[in-house]
């Protein structure tokens, strides 16, 4: 059994004098001294700071007495306060209090309680959270798939660890089981400027990178509440058979390659002629786009602004729309409108001036090109 110091003004027990002995004993060895060298010096640090004090020893020995029994009555006057108050607090403040997270093996009640939760339609939402993009959700959402009939239905089957939830406070309660097992945590939205600052030492701006529309960068708040409007990110993923599955089949296929010696000689004849075909494949393509830039540097000076064979052919769209359409003119970009108003200039005569249609002047700089699918208008003739 572990026992404590001796309150001011009682005699120990033996087991706190053997405590006391012992670490009396580590303090002198740490100091390279016995537990009598110890003492001694003690007293003479005592009768140095009695000296000082302009006390006589025993006085000063009295002295600090006093204030060991004074801070341990102090002591337990606060520990007694503090209890009452405990006591006094409502249920509610005492539910509102922080529950700590251990982290471990999942509650198997909050597993099953994700599960049915991510087959819902919770309209969940995708963010980015350490650089991984992660499902969002609202708790309302949440809370309001737990107290519909559909879950009360799954939690009435004889074998399901879906816990039964009769009232709004029981439904929000069962969330919480969620942030305690690490299956899905509050987040709140950030600056990804600011996204990757850890402490306070500076760093370095990050590079400008093209934003999504909507799509949120967050990080995780310290603070696990459970309001309506609050976020929740999920970082349960669900069972894993589907990676388990690609990697059993990357597994296959590399010991398919290993083994290609001892396939038979007509499957080995039919690979190496796929192989010239995807060569060929390939050196085609290359060859292609030589040719459309060897083609647009002719005609940018010829027929300005130049001509684009496949201009959608390394831009970011699918494989069928990356040939089309299969030519497209280089379109420049538009001048910025200039900021000062122009002010309209006054005729002399009064008769209103034909219209002028202006053409697009061709700079002699660089042109950068617009790759969007468009649609070429001919005029007819």
């Amino acid at each position: 059994m572990v026992t404590g110091p001796p309150a001011p003004g009682t005699q120990p027990n033996p087991e706190q004098m053997a405590a006391m002995q012992k670490q009396m004993a580590l303090e002198a060895s740490k100091r390279g001294m016995t537990p009598q060298q110890f003492q001694q010096w003690q007293r003479q640090q005592i009768e140095a700071d009695a000296k000082k004090a302009g006390l006589t020893f025993d006085q000063y020995v009295n002295q600090l007495k006093q204030q060991a029994f004074q801070n341990h009555q102090r002591q337990q006057q606060q520990q007694q306060q503090a209890q009452q108050q405990q006591a006094q607090q409502p249920p509610q403040q005492q539910q509102g209090q922080q529950v700590p997270i251990n982290p471990g093996a999942p509650d198997p009640k909050a597993v099953a309680i994700a599960k049915w939760l991510r087959s819902q339609d919770l309209k969940p939402r995708t963010c980015i959270l350490n650089g991984q993009r992660k499902d969002m959700f609202r708790v309302k959402r949440a809370i309001r798939a737990l107290q519909s009939p559909a879950y009360a239905l799954a939690s009435s089957k004889p074998r399901s660890l879906l816990p039964q939830i009769t009232t709004p406070a029981n439904a929000a309660e069962t969330f919480k089981l969620l942030p305690l097992s690490l299956l899905a945590l509050r987040v709140s939205k950030v600056d990804p400027s600011q996204a990757h600052s850890h402490g306070g030492a500076p760093q370095p701006p990050p590079k400008p990178t093209k934003r999504t529309k909507g799509l949120w960068t967050v990080r995780i708040e310290q603070q696990q509440d459970v309001t309506p409007d609050l976020h929740y990110v999920w970082l349960y993923e669900g069972p894993q058979w589907r990676t388990k599955l690609y990697a059993v089949g990357a597994l296959i296929a590399i010991m398919a390659l290993v083994m290609f010696p001892l396939w038979p000689i007509k499957v080995r004849i039919g690979v190496w002629y796929l192989s010239m075909g995807a060569l060929g494949l390939l050196g085609l393509f290359f060859a292609m786009a030589i040719f459309r830039l060897i083609l647009f540097c002719a005609t940018v000076f010829t027929v300005p602004p130049g001509l684009w064979l496949y201009p959608n052919l390394f831009e970011d769209v699918g494989f069928f729309d990356s040939f089309r359409p299969v030519w497209g003119w280089q379109e420049e970009k538009k001048k910025k409108k200039s900021s000062k108003p122009t002010t309209p200039s006054t005729s002399s005569t009064t008769t209103p001036s034909a219209p002028t249609t202006s053409k697009p002047t061709t700079d002699s700089g660089v042109r950068r090109r617009d790759l969007t699918p468009r649609v070429e208008e001919v005029e007819d003739d």
